[in-house]
């Protein structure tokens, strides 16, 4: 068995894990490491804990607990992040390029600055990092990201009124697509289903694997099935409830609606590889300790 602790070095970001180097962590605990960026400040996120050694790669050690020198360092640092991003921005502007900044870093260890931005275009900044650099007196690293990128940078509340989930709790993005909305059977207006980035919103995924298995078992919309009360049309089906509503009838005799469960008209659902019971419960299972386990901040 290994022992590790995990790491944050931001709010939302992927938590790391560290060899904890004999010394024992508390959650939300201030730690100074080592990762391929340099020395880091960051939050322990996961208190120590044990794992197999079959899922552990090899770790790198915390170096220390931080003390109030070290936390006094690293909020110096952020407060120097407004005027960074106004000064970067500026001088962006004054080239005409085509830069919107989102975000600035400055390394702990006081080696360099990292500048988030986005832009539609590839963008030659060669002569803005000389600007940078001579203001800054350290190395500057410029990165592209993507829009989505900034929602989780800079937050903001969803069109459900909660904190959006990248910037809330999620570690990486997923792919999202368009089917998605339609096995929920939500509206395709990009209104309707984009997030404050203007993307597909992120929790379409959520719900996806549930609705794509049990669509393949429920009844097609307008085709006749055979019921308790003889053979009907499928008006509608509720898949999360798992319900179908048929139609007996035409305009001529009049309609008639019913509601019937799957077992009421006879069909058993079956999920691949899980279990009945346990399928909508999925977003509760806990399996930390079969994932892959990142060792350092990338």
């Amino acid at each position: 068995m290994s022992e590790i602790v995990g790491v944050k070095f931001r709010e939302t970001g992927k938590i790391y894990y560290f060899a904890p180097n004999g010394l024992v962590f508390n959650k939300g605990e201030n730690v100074i490491v080592e990762t391929a960026h340099g020395i880091e400040f960051g939050t322990v996120a996961l208190t120590n804990r044990e794992i197999d050694d079959k899922n552990a790669k090899e770790l790198k050690p915390i170096l220390r607990k931080a003390t109030q020198e070290d936390k006094n360092c690293y909020e110096e640092n952020l407060s120097k992040r407004k005027d960074s991003l106004k000064l970067a921005q500026e001088a962006a502007d004054k080239r005409k390029l085509d830069m919107k900044f989102v975000d600035s870093e400055f390394a702990f260890d006081g080696s360099k600055v990292v500048f988030y931005f986005t832009s539609e275009h590839r963008i030659d900044f060669r002569d803005l990092v000389k600007e940078l650099a001579a203001h800054f007196h350290r190395r500057i690293e410029l990165r592209q990201i993507g829009i989505r990128d900034e929602c989780k940078m800079k937050g903001g509340l969803g069109p459900c009124g909660k904190v959006c989930c990248c910037n809330d709790y999620m570690e990486d993005f997923e792919r999202v697509s368009i089917k998605m909305a339609k096995h929920q059977g939500l509206s395709l207006n990009p209104s309707k289903i984009s997030g404050l980035c203007g993307r597909l919103m992120c929790c379409l995924k959520f719900e996806d694997e549930y609705y794509a298995d049990t669509i393949k078992f429920m009844p097609k919309v307008n085709s006749e099935i055979d019921t308790p009360n003889g053979r009907g049309k499928v008006n509608s089906i509720n898949v999360l409830r798992q319900l179908v509503t048929v139609q007996f009838g035409t305009d001529d005799d009049g309609r008639e609606y019913r509601e019937y469960t799957l077992e009421e008209l006879g069909i058993t659902p079956v999920y691949p590889d899980r279990c009945q019971g346990c399928h909508a419960n999925d977003a509760d299972d806990d399996d930390e300790d079969g994932d892959e386990l990142p060792t350092e901040e990338e």
